[in-house]
């Protein structure tokens, strides 16, 4: 069995920016859960899409934590906004979480253990299983809704949902960039048909 909270946070060093040792705890835990129940051996074999094995969602989960502290950061002091940093970092990491069960489908075998039928889908939607098990291990509701990201899934909005959502795009355009040489936009129209 591997050992996933030593994963997570070695993954994971913008868990340190989580002032609530007991908010970072959680988030340590739904990973935890996620990479269990998807049965991956490893954190970096989760890749960013079920097409683009390039990039690991651990990079872009990263980037998308780093992007959205930095907008929160602007958005205080040039602004006057008060956005919550430890919802905002605690969203951003958890809001791919649900690749660990959607994407089991879509890599080699032995990147894989044993799925767990139950959670290993790719019929839930990432951003929706990454809200769930936000719920499930206890994050406030502030940091659960702040993960759903894609229209039709989106609740009301705060300013960290907002943080959360901007960034999540920014990085995922520089990836489809970098690794396809399109936009999100593109990529989504190209390949959403294809998931259908």
């Amino acid at each position: 069995m591997p050992d996933y909270e030593t994963q997570v946070r070695e993954a994971f060093p913008e868990l340190d920016y989580i002032s609530s040792e007991g908010l970072r705890e959680k988030v340590v835990e739904a990973w935890t859960l996620a990479l269990d129940r998807g049965g991956w051996r490893d954190i970096a074999d989760v890749p960013y899409a079920w097409n683009i094995h390039e990039v690991t969602n651990v990079e872009h989960v990263r980037g998308v934590t780093r992007i959205a502290r930095e907008s929160a950061q602007e958005q205080r002091e040039f602004h006057g906004a008060d956005p919550d940093m430890d919802v905002i970092v605690a969203a951003t990491l958890l809001h791919d979480v649900g690749k660990c069960y959607e994407y089991v489908d879509f890599v080699d075998e032995e990147k894989l253990l044993e799925p767990d039928p139950t959670y290993a889908t790719e019929e839930i939607p990432h951003s929706l299983s990454g809200y769930a098990l936000a719920h499930e291990v206890g994050c406030p509701l502030a940091v659960q809704r702040a993960i759903p990201h894609f229209i039709g899934e989106i609740p009301t909005r705060t300013v960290e949902a907002e943080l959360v959502k901007s960034a999540n795009s920014a990085s995922s355009n520089a990836i489809t960039q970098s690794a396809m040489g399109i936009t999100l936009q593109e990529w989504v129209d190209q390949y959403s048909q294809t998931q259908e």
